[in-house]
């Protein structure tokens, strides 16, 4: 998998670790992307928009909307529980699965999958004044080198 590939997933996941909790998360609501304040690998897709919300089933849906790196749109869904267990994703071509794990109130970590392999890891963490967020993930690209990408997200 390349690099421009390995960073969309990885971004893709920090938009979704963050949803998965309960209705009165820090992380539940829509999350705009700040390109300015975000530090992304050059040619990385942009997810700009992520909704974090309860569905009936007691489970967590995360959406993202956003563009590939050729400014094609790329929207994918993801639902479960932030529990620690591989969930599938859909609509997505970078991922196959995601599980994410509460570490506190305000921090939530994942790990994607693509082909049953781990493709990213990563941490959602939601300010103490619950206006931002800060998704930062890793990957390693298909020059075997790891990448450290840090999207900044503002609360709608």
């Amino acid at each position: 998998m390349n690099t421009k590939k390995t960073t969309l997933v990885a971004t893709a996941l920090w938009l979704t670790t963050a949803a998965m909790t309960f209705a009165a998360s820090a992380h539940m609501g829509t999350w705009k992307l700040n390109e300015s304040k975000s530090k992304m690998m050059a040619g990385e897709a942009k997810l700009n928009t992520v909704v974090y919300a309860e569905t009936k089933s007691d489970k967590m849906k995360v959406s993202v909307q956003g563009v590939d790196k050729d400014g094609k749109p790329v929207e994918w869904t993801w639902v479960g529980k932030f529990d620690g267990k591989q969930e599938k994703t859909k609509g997505s071509t970078i991922t196959d699965s995601i599980a994410f794990t509460v570490k506190n109130d305000r921090t939530n970590e994942m790990t994607v999958m693509k082909d049953g392999k781990v493709i990213m890891t990563g941490t959602i963490t939601v300010s103490k004044d619950g206006k931002t967020r800060v998704v930062t993930s890793h990957t390693t690209g298909a020059d075997g080198k790891k990448h450290t990408n840090k999207a900044y997200y503002d609360k709608q």
